[in-house]
């Protein structure tokens, strides 16, 4: 197995409910994922999602942070092209200043939302093609070597604030390869270019001041539960609600019963929507440690970020402490 778990926890909110509860669930996961061996928890930068409350992806670090003890807690990612390099350095040395040796920030060049919402952040179209000038900027705040002359990032806090890059193309991991940085391949929701992306990466790596040698995280989706026809009726209904939300985007006002929706996933038109969660690790603690062996052998992954989608947080948090004491387990046998 990797040498660690981590979690990706999307801060839904679910049907009925609102983003008050998302947060509460946030702490939840992250307080199961705390006792049951996890590295790290993450949350992703979207906007403009009903569904999904983690936006302000650096105040709910700091909420969860709060809540916990021990955990590190970081972006997974914030897009940067979404902001200045200088105020995501303030947010994040503030956020290590307050919880020091807990923080990471993971990076993407996404931009989290739809076009209209692109501009509503007033965002430049090309603003992604100086990504890598901007990672460089925030690291030179990050680290107290500013690229601007006379600019500092305040506050700067004494302990290190890693960077990620994210990524699900070769480009992420060419860029990743060159800086000397972590990569982090989203296989959870793109899952094509995994194997060449590592691959890349692996073979183009440059060390740096942060890491001495490559280092590799992949997503994968996770239903775990006690039994393995429970893990799979969590999959079907949280896959169901997955694509009705995407279709649904296209066609407001339309409602999709289950049967119409089962019908478009298996069809030639819904194959691409169905093959974004191809890596997917559902069953009972011990289908799913082996399936997530059989995954991370391949790219030999040094850290699995695991995305747990049960609908009900009492699902999802049971989730989260059965695969980590599965792999715990497993991991004692094999010393």
């Amino acid at each position: 197995m990797p040498t660690a778990l981590s979690i990706l926890d999307l801060a839904s909110i679910a049907p009925g409910r609102t983003a008050r509860d998302s947060f509460d669930n946030s702490v939840a996961l992250a307080r199961a994922a705390e006792r049951s061996g996890y590295r790290r928890v993450w949350y992703a930068e979207h906007h403009n999602m009903p569904s999904i409350a983690s936006s302000a992806t650096s105040v709910l670090i700091g909420h969860v942070a709060a809540n916990t003890d021990t955990i590190r807690l970081g972006s997974g990612g914030i897009m940067l092209p979404n902001h200045s390099p200088l105020v995501i350095a303030e947010q994040f040395g503030t956020l290590e200043v307050l919880f020091p040796g807990r923080i990471d920030l993971g990076l993407g060049r996404a931009p989290g939302s739809d076009q209209k919402t692109m501009l509503a952040l007033r965002r430049n179209p090309n603003s992604a093609d100086s990504f890598p000038q901007d990672v460089l900027e925030l690291q030179g705040y990050l680290t107290g070597r500013s690229r601007i002359p006379g600019v500092q990032a305040v506050p700067r806090a004494e302990g290190v604030v890693p960077l990620y890059i994210l990524g699900s193309s070769l480009f992420g991991a060419q860029l990743a390869a060159q800086l000397g940085l972590p990569y982090a391949f989203a296989s959870h929701f793109a899952p094509d270019a995994l194997h060449q992306a590592v691959a890349v990466y692996r073979d183009s790596f440059r060390p740096s001041d942060q890491q001495a040698e490559p280092y590799v995280m992949a997503g994968v989706n996770v239903f775990a539960a006690e039994d393995h026809d429970e893990a799979v009726a969590q999959k079907t209904i949280a896959y169901r609600a997955r694509a009705r939300a995407m279709v649904s985007r296209g066609a407001a006002g339309n409602t999709f019963s289950d049967a119409e929706i089962d019908a478009l996933l298996a069809s030639p038109n819904g194959s691409q929507l169905a093959s974004m969660t191809r890596y997917t690790a559902v069953g009972t603690p011990a289908e799913v440690r082996d399936y997530l062996d059989e995954f991370a052998a391949p790219i030999q992954a040094d850290e699995l970020i695991l995305a747990h989608h049960a609908t009900q947080i009492d699902d999802r948090v049971r989730s989260v402490e059965l695969t980590g004491r599965a792999v715990a387990a497993a991991s004692l046998v094999a010393e």
